[in-house]
């Protein structure tokens, strides 16, 4: 019985392991033109139509399927400032993990990706091998049991190299406290989103559905 239980489990975390190396290739990038089954599109909170319409995008993290719906985002900043209430006890978007407003203008007539008047929800990508952590000069940024990244605050000097070395520059260093910080995927974006423009959908879940859709 034992060695079932056992045999199961690893089964379980075999097939989940697969399903998110599938989902890597496409992390980042644009769904439209893929034909996503209606059991994921359920768990992702999105349509096809949406899928089509170039709208959504999806991230693999350690913990689960990150998913960003462009359609559905208003650019109200409610997940950012419920990123920094949780986890600095003040609102403020500069320093949010989760980036909306920099998608658009800025000083120089064009936003962060050179897309004017485009805004969604932006985060950190938890890259396996990071940039930030390969440069930070302390070895402040690590990664817990689960695989998301964390930079130590105490070990942390404010030098920037994480926020420099970072293709998207999701590291934000505080002005006032002279320290960096990240998304840790604590979920307080997505619980600040009234309008379901984030959804994080469990390695579990995601597995599960893909087996739905191949037994069909």
């Amino acid at each position: 019985m034992c060695e079932n239980k056992s045999q199961n489990k690893l089964d379980q975390m075999l097939s989940q392991e697969m399903t998110r190396r599938k989902f890597m290739k496409i992390s980042g990038k644009s769904l439209a033109g893929l034909t996503v089954s209606a059991s994921l599109l359920s768990l992702m909170g999105c349509t096809q139509e949406q899928v089509d319409s170039d709208a959504i995008t999806v991230w693999t993290m350690p913990t689960g399927l990150l998913v960003v719906n462009q359609a559905k985002c208003t650019g109200c900043q409610r997940c950012e400032i419920n990123c920094t209430l949780v986890n600095d006890g003040e609102a403020s978007s500069h320093i949010s993990r989760v980036k909306v407003t920099r998608n658009l203008m800025d000083n120089d007539g064009h936003g962060t990706y050179q897309d004017d008047w485009v805004y969604f929800p932006d985060t950190c990508r938890q890259c396996d091998q990071p940039w930030c952590g390969e440069a930070c000069p302390v070895e402040a940024i690590y990664a817990d049991e689960n695989g998301v990244k964390h930079i130590d605050q105490e070990k942390c000097v404010g030098c920037g190299a994480c926020v420099g070395a970072c293709p998207w520059h999701m590291p934000t260093l505080n002005p006032e406290t002279k320290k960096s910080s990240k998304c840790i995927l604590c979920g307080s974006c997505i619980e600040g989103c009234v309008t379901g423009a984030l959804a994080m959908v469990p390695w579990d879940a995601v597995t599960a559905a893909e087996q739905k859709t191949r037994k069909q």
